[in-house]
C-alpha cells in the first residue's frame, strides 16, 4: 500500500496518540473526525506514541505494544487514508529520541515541573513521591515531535497549550544559538467540539477506567455502557421535569444524533416533564449502535490482517525517519555536532 508523499506546499499538521489502549467515543469527537477531515488538505503525520505510552507503563510494557495495531486499526476504521496521511511509529524513529536529548540540555527541572499540563498529570498518575524522569521530560519528547517534522500546526485541546509554548520555547533557543530560523514554530488548532464526558458523568473519559464507549464495542457493550449512563438523580419519576445540564444521555445525544431539531424537542419534553431515562437512553443506543456497527466491522477486518497494518505502520516510518533525520542534521549542526 502506498503512503502519503510529503508536500511543499500544504501546511504540515503533527497529531498522534499514545498507544495504551483502544479508541474510544471521546477520540473521535475530540479528534479523530478532524483528522479526516484535515488529511485532504493538510500534509498530515499521525504518531502511533508508543514510546510515550511507557513514560507511566514501563513496569507493564505489553499494555503499549499489544495496543499498537488496535490503534492503527481504529484510525483506519473511521477513515483515516494511508494514502492521504502519514502513520507512523515513534520507536520507529531514532532522530526524535536524539532530538530530545539534544533540547533536554536546554531545558530546567524546574521549568518541567511549572508546567501546567505535567503538574496535573503528576497528580492524577499519583507520581508525587516518584516521579519517573521519562514522564517529566514528556513535554521535551512532544518538542522533539513536533519540530522533527516541521509540523507548524498542531490539533489539540486547551489542557495542551502549556506543551506547545514550551516547544516554542525550545524552537527560539535553537535558533537563538544558530542565528537563523533552523526550527518552525507551531501553533494550535482548536477543535471546536466539546469535550466528551466519562458515562459516569464523574470522572474523565479513560481507557483502563471502563467510562468509555470504545469504537470497537460490541452491541452489548454499547447497550450496557448507555443504560449505566449518569443522567439526572432528581428526575425520579417520568412525569417530573428533568434537568439536561450535566446529564450524560443528552450530552451524547447532542454530540452524535443526527437530528439537532429532535434532539432539541427532546430536551424540551424532558425538561417540562412527561419523558423518562429508560426512553432517552434507548434514542441513544439505537444512534450510537447504527454509527459504530459499521467501525466495528471496518475495525474487525483490519485487525483480521495484521500484516497490512504493519506495512503501513512501516512504509509511514520509513518516509517518516527521512524527514525527521533531515531535521536532526539541522539540530546537531547548531551545536557542531556533524564533523563525521
Amino acid at each position: 500500500m502506498s503512503t502519503n508523499q510529503h508536500s511543499d506546499t500544504k501546511e504540515i499538521i503533527l497529531t498522534g496518540d499514545r498507544a495504551t489502549g483502544p479508541l474510544h467515543l471521546g477520540h473521535y469527537v475530540g479528534s479523530l473526525k478532524q483528522r479526516v477531515a484535515l488529511q485532504d488538505i493538510h500534509d498530515q503525520t499521525i504518531l502511533v506514541a508508543d514510546m510515550q505510552g511507557l513514560t507511566d507503563n514501563a513496569h507493564n510494557p505489553s499494555k503499549v505494544s499489544s495496543n499498537i495495531l488496535n490503534v492503527v486499526a481504529d484510525y483506519l476504521a473511521v477513515g483515516i487514508d494511508p494514502t492521504k496521511t502519514t502513520i507512523c511509529l515513534q520507536s520507529q524513529l531514532p532522530a526524535l529520541a536524539e532530538l530530545t536529548m539534544y533540547y533536554s540540555n536546554l531545558v530546567s527541572i524546574s521549568r518541567l515541573e511549572r508546567n501546567p499540563t505535567v503538574k496535573s498529570e503528576i497528580q492524577n498518575k499519583g507520581f508525587e513521591r516518584s516521579i519517573p524522569a521519562g514522564f517529566l521530560t514528556y513535554p521535551i519528547s512532544q518538542a522533539a515531535d513536533i519540530t522533527g517534522f516541521n509540523a507548524s500546526l498542531i490539533p489539540v485541546g486547551d489542557d495542551q497549550l502549556p506543551m506547545l509554548e514550551q516547544t516554542n520555547e525550545i524552537v527560539r533557543k535553537i535558533n537563538s544559538l544558530a542565528g537563523r530560523a533552523v526550527l518552525t514554530e507551531c501553533r494550535p488548532l482548536l477543535g471546536n467540539a466539546p469535550r466528551l464526558p466519562s458515562t459516569d458523568g464523574k470522572n474523565k473519559m479513560s481507557k483502563t477506567m471502563g467510562n468509555a464507549i470504545n469504537l470497537g464495542a460490541s452491541e452489548k457493550q454499547i447497550s450496557a455502557a448507555v443504560k449505566s449512563m449518569y443522567t439526572d438523580p432528581s428526575h425520579l419519576k417520568v412525569e417530573d421535569p428533568g434537568k439536561i445540564e450535566g446529564n450524560v444521555v443528552f450530552t451524547y445525544l447532542d454530540a452524535f444524533h443526527p437530528d439537532e431539531e429532535y434532539v432539541c424537542q427532546l430536551k424540551q419534553h424532558y425538561q417540562r416533564g412527561g419523558l423518562g431515562d429508560g426512553t432517552t437512553k434507548k434514542i441513544l443506543e439505537e444512534c450510537l449502535q447504527e454509527m459504530l456497527r459499521p467501525i466495528r466491522e471496518r475495525r474487525t477486518e483490519f485487525l483480521n490482517d495484521k500484516g497490512q497494518l504493519i506495512e503501513i505502520l512501516r512504509q509511514g516510518s520509513r518516509t517518516s525517519r527521512e524527514r525527521t533525520e533531515k531535521v536532526l542534521f539541522d539540530v546537531k549542526g547548531v551545536f557542531g555536532l556533524n564533523i563525521l
